[in-house]
């Protein structure tokens, strides 16, 4: 069975809805079952909370220098000073997630809508 195995229009939307399910759902349900029987402070915990913030930096990081679509047509030095200001706004509030983003945000538009 694959992306093409049916001629039907809602054929790739069950076949992505499916697929998608069965990938993930199993890796949660198993960190759920794992998660709950282990301590946060064990070794286990501090070295999948590594794991899991280096993939989010190398995520950011290529997106920062090697973006695509209309996030390409923005400066280098844009993108590192949103995600710079973006950050700086996160420690400043306290560690909010949504002052982060907001704060990068708000430097990336305001600097392409003055042709930066």
């Amino acid at each position: 069975m694959t992306f093409d195995s049916l001629d039907a229009w809602w054929w790739p939307y069950l076949f992505i809805i499916v697929a998608g399910w069965m990938t993930t759902d199993g890796f949660r349900y198993l960190g759920v079952y794992f998660g709950g029987r282990i301590s946060d402070q064990s070794e286990a915990m501090v070295f999948v909370r590594a794991i899991a913030t280096a993939f989010v930096a190398s995520v950011i990081g290529n997106l920062i220098v090697f973006p695509g679509g209309e996030l390409a047509d923005a400066p280098v030095a844009l993108r590192i000073a949103a995600a710079a200001i973006g950050f700086a706004a996160f420690l400043a509030m306290r560690k909010s997630v949504l002052a982060g983003i907001v704060g990068a945000e708000i430097v990336l538009a305001g600097g392409l809508l003055l042709g930066f």
